[in-house]
């Protein structure tokens, strides 16, 4: 019998990602919710295997449409407050009129479990919805994958200059990155989706190395080691992305990466030593070296860029 998934936030990066993952499988039929299909290419939305609904967050009737028949409903929403907070709430909502039996919802990140409310406000709404989601008559499923590994090496991180081949960073330089591709992080959700038991909070990672020996494994793959500028401790960074904060809240770009930095770095939202890896391996995670030969280093800034999906 086909297992139908429904993915929210169709268009996303992350969602195509998953979407090539799940069709991996011949039992699979995906229902797609988007704002824009126009967006999507001819041979998605051609494919017998792929029903899109067309709707805006908060239209309900397009929700209930979206979520009908499904066996599980993934969001990869990706926005403000209000999408990844209401949006959500939406979205469960109509799962949970349609019985849908689990949900997978929009966390892909460090583990927020342990920030205090307020610490990392863009992942606030998610905390909420993990609360909301233990009060509804639902499974809830949360995806921890610590940072993405090509959000590491983006524009976003301000980590990683192409042009002048360096890396700036806060702290020591011995405090552990813990990252996952997009592909890697699909190919557990894929994986996490077929498996009807898999509910709670499910933890994986691609790669789990410090900057010291990220820099050493750069070095062995492209034959340079790129130049290195600190920025100052991490406590140096909590309190400049505070005050980046206090004064241009309205400018995120001036403070949200900070934030994502900073506790990328900390122990408290560190993903657990045993992680779910085991519970799936036919997956094979992306490493940090697998990730460097996949790229030439001038394009690991636009690599979250060049990923693309044909049905």
């Amino acid at each position: 019998m086909a297992q139908s998934i429904g993915v929210a936030g169709f268009t996303g990066k992350f969602a195509s990602c998953i979407v090539k993952s799940l069709l991996r499988n011949p039992g699979v039929l995906v229902r797609g919710f988007c704002r824009d299909p126009s967006k999507l290419s001819p041979s998605i939305t051609a494919s017998p295997r792929i029903h899109i609904v067309k709707g805006e967050f908060d239209d309900k009737d397009a929700l209930q449409s979206f979520v009908a028949g499904t066996d599980v409903v993934i969001c990869c929403y990706l926005g403000d407050a209000e999408l990844m907070s209401k949006g959500q709430t939406l979205l469960i909502d109509a799962c949970v009129a349609a019985n849908v039996p689990r949900y997978i919802a929009g966390d892909f990140s460090v583990d927020i479990t342990n920030i205090p409310y307020g610490a990392l406000p863009p992942k606030d709404p998610c905390k909420d919805i993990m609360k909301y989601l233990e009060s509804k008559d639902i499974q809830g499923v949360h995806i921890l994958i610590g940072v993405f590994m090509e959000t590491f090496w983006s524009d976003f991180m301000q980590i990683w200059d192409p042009k002048q081949k360096k890396l700036s960073y806060w702290g020591t330089g011995y405090e552990i990155w813990e990252s996952t591709t997009y592909g890697t992080a699909a190919d557990y959700t894929a994986a996490v989706v077929m498996d009807t038991t898999a509910v709670g909070i499910k933890q994986f990672l691609g790669d789990r190395k410090s900057l010291t020996e990220i820099i050493e494994i750069f070095a062995k793959v492209y034959g340079y080691k790129p130049d290195l500028q600190n920025l100052g401790s991490l406590e140096d960074l909590h309190q400049n992305m505070h005050e980046s904060l206090d004064k241009s809240p309205a400018d995120i770009m001036a403070w949200m990466p900070k934030f994502f930095y900073y506790w990328s770095q900390n122990e408290e939202s560190r993903l657990k030593r045993d992680l779910d890896n085991t519970n799936y391996p036919h997956v094979v995670p992306v490493t940090f070296e697998d990730f460097f030969k996949r790229h030439k280093s001038e394009e690991m800034v636009s690599a979250a860029d060049n990923l693309t999906f044909e049905a």
